[in-house]
């Protein structure tokens, strides 16, 4: 059965410049390029990102028996306050996504690494936030990001609970509403409740892209696990829009008849 790539001897390592290029054709290349110049836009520095990306997936491609682990590290960081808002965990698991794909990396360690680490990620952000105080958005080095610390309030203030939820999926509140949610005191099992959701959803959605790009390009009929994986993926998004969809509308609706009875 076709792999993603060419053969290799056993144990055998790409070098840095050339471990995308065996990838279905350049096509997980193609990904990776437009990853990297977002990435650039994105984040400041974007020498050290691109370089932070390469190595990364390098290192995870190289050494699978370690992918695990330092997935569940990137979406650790990735969940985490102050550290999300500067890493692009993001990047490097949309790539590994593709390695999964090709049958390079496994798929259900790399799954249960994402969603245990982005799920201990908010919750330690939670609990700094409840411990902190609102006055933490006040002292260095948070207050350095006060815009984005506002943003995530006030999508905490609109959605409750549902903005943890729905949260995880957006970029530029996905570190800081599990802050906020800590600093307003929400109910810790209820947060809990929405943390762990959101991050068995999370995990398959964000690694989904590259697989996609991988699989689609191998055109594999057969149902083997990483086939299986995808069909995963695609129930994961769509249960995850729909869930999103009614929790946001349902909120929309008690808000608005709060303010009419007001």
């Amino acid at each position: 059965m076709r792999r993603g790539g060419p053969a290799r001897a056993k144990g055998r390592k790409l070098p840095v410049e050339n471990y995308y290029g065996w990838l279905v054709d350049g096509k997980l290349d193609e990904l990776r390029i437009l990853l990297d110049r977002a990435a650039e836009e994105h984040f400041q520095h974007g020498a050290c990102v691109q370089s932070f990306i390469d190595q990364s997936v390098c290192f995870i491609e190289n050494h699978q028996a370690w992918a695990g682990l330092v997935v569940g590290l990137l979406a650790f960081g990735e969940s985490l306050v102050l550290v999300g808002i500067l890493l692009p965990g993001t990047t490097v698991l949309i790539i590994v996504g593709g390695l999964v794909g090709a049958g390079i990396v496994q798929p259900l360690p790399v799954l249960l690494a994402a969603t245990l680490g982005a799920a201990l990620g908010d919750t330690i952000s939670y609990f700094l936030g409840k411990w902190l105080g609102r006055g933490v958005v006040h002292k260095w080095p948070l207050n350095r990001y006060r815009r984005e610390i506002a943003r995530a309030r006030l999508f905490f203030h609109r959605y409750g609970v549902a903005a943890v939820f729905v949260g995880r999926f957006f970029g530029p509140v996905r570190a800081t509403v599990p802050l906020v949610a800590g600093m307003m005191g929400m109910n810790r099992r209820r947060f809990q409740v929405a943390n762990i959701l959101s991050a068995i959803i999370w995990a398959p959605v964000v690694l989904s892209p590259g697989w996609l790009v991988t699989k689609g390009a191998d055109n594999l009929p057969e149902l083997d696990a990483t086939s299986l994986f995808g069909l995963a993926v695609i129930a994961a998004m769509v249960v995850a829009i729909i869930v999103a969809v009614l929790v946001v509308r349902l909120r929309g609706r008690r808000n608005a008849g709060s303010a009419s009875r007001d």
